[in-house]
């Protein structure tokens, strides 16, 4: 009974970049299987999922957006994903939860690229997925040249399983070409059957075979036929395409139009016959259902009414309304249409449905009823920040409550990072660009009544010396009634090799300085060390007390540390300041068309680069290597992506620190007005 009530499912993302007609897709989709009265369109801003203001605003889905309906006599939850390169972290969780994905591509050659770090990470996890050309109705392209520009970028035989049937350059239906029957398209109704145009018979019969040949590949029995001119069964076929979809082997394409409805009934039909079911997904990821439930969270939302609720993929068991998982009772259990919800009593294997109130969940964890987490699954890795802005509550009295509000902001949105930071003391949000930021920013502002005001960070820059000075002298004297104070030292100021850090040390001899008040001399050094004579925070310096004196009655341990300070002041600005900036290591992706621009960029920002060489397991890509001043990092993703369609990404560590250069110290001393 279980595996027909997992047959019975199928669990699909919906994938692509921005404005490849995804949410369209849903809408058609939805439309055509009547699970749904009226057709969304993205342009009037009605669509079933993206009903945040967010995505209203920026017509663009921001978020997961989960639909169920039934087709064929299977129950599909379609998982609408993000589009945007820099929310790629959100598509990433849900991919780790579906059964396959339907990759919507545009019909133009030039856009196929930026599907590239989507299909690459769609064939590290294997997972079974279709390329659906959409919008072939104003192509920029032939259908072939959109299949060579796909073959580039894919690691996995791409295969179409339909060819398109033009008349006076109009698309007007396919041929399928498992069944070599032509079809003429309707809008919003299905596909009439017509005779096979005969102007297309050769290039279908060139195209099928490339097919067969393609699928004959892991097939051996389908080989021997093809070797011997034995015109495959139907069935054959469909069963090689099932089961090499379901292994990862092949993708599949299909075609047509979402805003007419075009396309769509047929690829519903390939995913009925083609598209793995929850058991062999199960089977394929090592998961074996034996005694407690599992399940795993694609994604957290914190919705005004409900609280916290999240979105759960049920591997194994059920789920009942009541329940506890990882020891949370659940506060419903629901079934999602967009933003509807709709209560259910259970939810068995195979279904992705929403939970609420699983306080102690977060976005990727596994969970079980008993608590038991033996069995991890595996999570999407999170994607390194490369963007940042500082921001600051509009409101003064709104400064308490934003670390609350940005923890619930990270629980939805995980590739998100905040920090305040040590030397600059500002409040730092980290994310993949600005759209990300952005939507972030006027989350907190919506949703938790926030307004932030932003720019960006201040680069936490350092200073040292290049000169030592000796017998540095400070004396800290004050009388005002009563005990004065009285603290008298001599330092040795010397610079230390770069990333020495600080060093103190003393050499007092004959008590002229009681050993009790060396610590507060140590501590007024490094005081002052915080905020050195350029305004920044001194580093690989070593100070050595080397003589003083002292008044029995008057000394005191805050007079010696004033005194250190008044030594280090004099003594530091006499020393040659110099500014130093941090200098990042830095290693940069990009299609290995656009590395001579990314060579360029790096040199344009003060880099330095140490080579290049193909990315690993990525086909056409390089990765160069270099050092980049952080100042020339806070803007480098926005210029990478210009120059790479949005496809170029970097990763980066902190590496040392270098000497600023003198017109640019220059600059930057008198924007601070040499005093932050």
């Amino acid at each position: 009974m279980a595996q027909n009530v997992l047959s019975g499912r199928r669990n699909v993302a919906l994938v692509g970049t921005y404005s490849s007609g995804k949410t369209t897709l849903l809408e058609s989709i939805l439309s055509v299987t009547g699970a749904t009265t009226r057709k969304g369109s993205v342009d009037e801003g009605n669509t079933l999922g993206d009903s945040s203001p967010e995505a209203r605003t920026r017509h663009m889905t921001v978020e997961l957006n989960a639909a169920s309906t039934q087709y064929g006599g299977i129950c599909f939850t379609f998982v609408d994903c993000p589009g945007s390169v820099e929310l790629q972290q959100e598509t990433n969780h849900a991919l780790m939860g579906v059964d396959a994905a339907i990759v919507v591509c545009e019909a133009d050659p030039n856009k196929v690229l930026t599907l590239s770090p989507l299909l690459q990470f769609l064939d590290a996890w294997e997972i079974p997925h279709l390329i659906w050309i959409n919008k072939l109705d104003r192509a920029n392209g032939t259908f072939a040249e959109v299949l060579a520009a796909l073959r580039q970028i894919s690691s996995r035989p791409v295969i179409p399983q339909q060819y398109p049937i033009r008349q006076n350059h109009e698309l007007v239906g396919f041929i399928d070409l498992v069944t070599e029957q032509a079809f003429h398209y309707h809008p919003g109704a299905p596909a009439d059957p017509v005779p096979l145009p005969a102007a297309l018979q050769v290039e279908e019969q060139t195209a099928r075979a490339e097919m067969l040949e393609a699928l004959a590949d892991y097939d051996d029995h389908l080989l021997e036929e093809l070797l011997e001119d034995i015109a495959p069964p139907e069935e054959e076929i469909v069963h090689d395409l099932k089961m090499e979809l379901g292994a990862d082997l092949i993708v599949p394409v299909f075609i047509g139009v979402a805003l007419n409805d075009y396309g769509v009934r047929p690829l519903l039909d390939a995913l009925v016959k083609e598209a793995p079911a929850p058991e062999v997904t199960c089977e394929k990821r090592g998961i074996t259902c034996e005694t407690d439930t599992l399940a795993q969270v694609l994604k957290t939302y914190y919705t005004p009414q409900g609280g916290k609720l999240s979105l759960v993929r049920v591997w194994c068991g059920e789920l009942k309304d009541g329940d506890s998982l990882n020891g949370d009772r659940m506060g419903g259990l629901y079934d999602l249409m967009g933003t509807q919800q709709t209560s259910l009593t259970r939810a068995e294997a195979g279904r992705i449905v929403a939970v609420a109130r699983l306080e102690g969940a977060q976005t990727g964890d596994t969970l079980t009823h008993s608590g038991n987490l033996d069995t991890l699954l595996p999570k999407a890795p999170v994607i390194e920040p490369v963007y940042a802005l500082a921001i600051t509550s509009v409101k003064r009295s709104d400064e308490v409550k934003l670390s609350a509000a940005l923890t619930k902001l990270l629980e939805e949105d995980p590739s998100l990072f905040w920090e305040q930071h040590g030397d600059t003391h500002e409040v730092i949000l980290w994310g993949q660009g600005d759209v990300h930021l952005n939507l972030a920013i006027d989350r907190l502002s919506r949703k938790y009544n926030l307004p932030m005001s932003t720019h960006l960070p201040q680069v936490p820059y350092k200073e040292t010396i290049r000169q030592a000075k000796e017998a540095v002298h400070g004396r800290y004297k004050h009388q005002s009634g009563g005990h004065g104070q009285f603290g008298d030292v001599y330092l040795s100021i010397q610079p230390l090799p770069r990333g020495d850090g600080f060093a103190f040390s003393d050499t007092i001899v004959g008590g002229v300085v009681p050993k009790q008040y060396i610590p507060s001399v140590e501590t007024g050094v490094r005081e002052y060390l915080d905020h050195g004579p350029l305004g920044f925070p001194v580093v690989d310096v070593a100070v050595t007390l080397t003589n003083g004196s002292y008044h029995n009655v008057d000394s005191s341990d805050n007079a010696f540390k004033q005194a250190a300070r008044i030594a280090m002041q004099e003594g530091l600005a006499a020393c040659t300041p110099t500014l130093l900036e941090p200098i990042d290591l830095v290693e940069i992706s990009v299609p290995s068309s656009y590395t001579s621009n990314v060579l360029k960029l790096i040199t344009g920002r003060r880099g330095q680069i140490f080579g290049y060489e193909g990315k690993a397991d990525w086909p056409g890509w390089d990765v160069v290597t270099g050092h980049l001043p952080q100042a020339e990092m806070q803007t480098m993703i926005l210029e990478l992506r210009s120059l790479t369609m949005g496809v170029g990404f970097f990763k980066w560590t902190y590496d040392h620190l270098d000497p600023v250069p003198e017109k640019l110290t220059e600059r930057i001393l008198s924007s601070t007005g040499g005093d932050r």
